[in-house]
């Protein structure tokens, strides 16, 4: 076949050859197709002009497809099939029932809010496929702006231009303070924080929201801030030293749950002190410049949901 035949033909002529080889009269395939009888014989023409050979035996009992002819009809039905394919993948795309979501989260609201809001929406529509990355603010704002993500639940880093964003207010985080089950403090209420100096704290790097809100508790209560500190982001190190230690170490309030209330919960209790620790609110962030795929947008409304 000439190396032009694709550019030169289009789908209804592939409709057309399949209904002749169908129905073996070119009469029947325009009346299936709703065509005239001169305008179905003209796109034949053009068919077997630009196949450079006949696609059809003419017989006086009907129309019978060549060798060529055979090969059109094979081909023909896959190409149909996959323009049907690519008219439904386009309307599902457009009703937001699938296609990819790319979110980026702080840990609290990715155990809190993402994670229900996912579930949800995979449950009426399983084709939508997520992407979640949790990080420090920064990074995620950073994701945000090279379009790396759809939306992202974070804070505003110092320096970042708010006017960049469409800003959704979320809500602030609760601080809760981790221990073994059997950790001496365990089970006392309103524990005041010079309990805790002695003890060990896991937690995050200087300048993180966690380690913020924490550090401006003991300053409002007075008391002097933990010296005994392993700086780390990473929650397996940090349930490494729970396990084998009578270290505390603060997390968002939903992380805290996720590790002492759920089927997941380990051998860990909340410490129930007399000041509550929070941290400063997220966001739900949009790039101004980038449109939301309806998918993102069914998965943005969920989250809104469980705010």
């Amino acid at each position: 076949m000439p190396t032009s035949l694709a550019r030169r033909l289009k789908p209804a002529q592939f409709r057309l050859v399949l209904k002749i080889a169908e129905t073996g009269t070119l009469q029947a395939a325009a009346d299936a197709l709703a065509m005239s009888q001169p305008a179905a014989s003209r796109a034949l023409a053009e068919i077997e002009k630009a196949a450079g050979a006949p696609v059809f035996y003419r017989h006086p009992k009907g129309m019978e497809p060549t060798a060529i002819g055979a090969a059109f009809v094979r081909h023909a039905r896959v190409i149909l099939a996959e323009f049907d394919n690519l008219a439904a993948e386009i309307a599902t795309l457009g009703s937001g029932h699938s296609g990819e979501v790319r979110i980026g989260s702080v840990t609290g609201p990715a155990v809190g809010c993402l994670v229900p809001a996912i579930r949800a929406i995979r449950s009426v529509s399983p084709a939508i496929e997520p992407t979640l990355e949790v990080g420090p603010s920064q990074e995620l704002v950073r994701g945000l702006e090279e379009g790396r993500f759809d939306f992202v639940l974070a804070r505003l880093p110092p320096g970042s231009d708010a006017r960049a964003f469409r800003v959704l207010p979320a809500r602030s985080e609760v601080v809760s303070l981790l221990a073994r089950a059997d950790h001496p403090l365990a089970g006392r209420r309103k524990i005041p924080l010079d309990a805790l100096t002695d003890y060990d704290w896991i937690i995050q790097e200087r300048g993180s929201p966690i380690r913020q809100a924490v550090e401006a508790a003991f300053h409002g209560a007075g008391v002097a801030i933990p010296g005994r500190i392993v700086n780390t982001s990473s929650l397996l190190v940090v349930l490494a030293f729970l396990a084998e230690t009578y270290a505390v170490a603060p997390m968002t309030e939903e992380v805290g749950g996720l590790l002492t209330q759920s089927r997941l919960a380990a051998r860990l209790c909340a410490l129930d002190t007399e000041r509550t620790m929070t941290v400063s609110p997220f966001f739900i962030l949009q790039n101004r410049a980038q449109q939301l795929p309806r998918a993102a947008e069914r998965v943005l409304a969920e989250v809104i949901a469980r705010l």
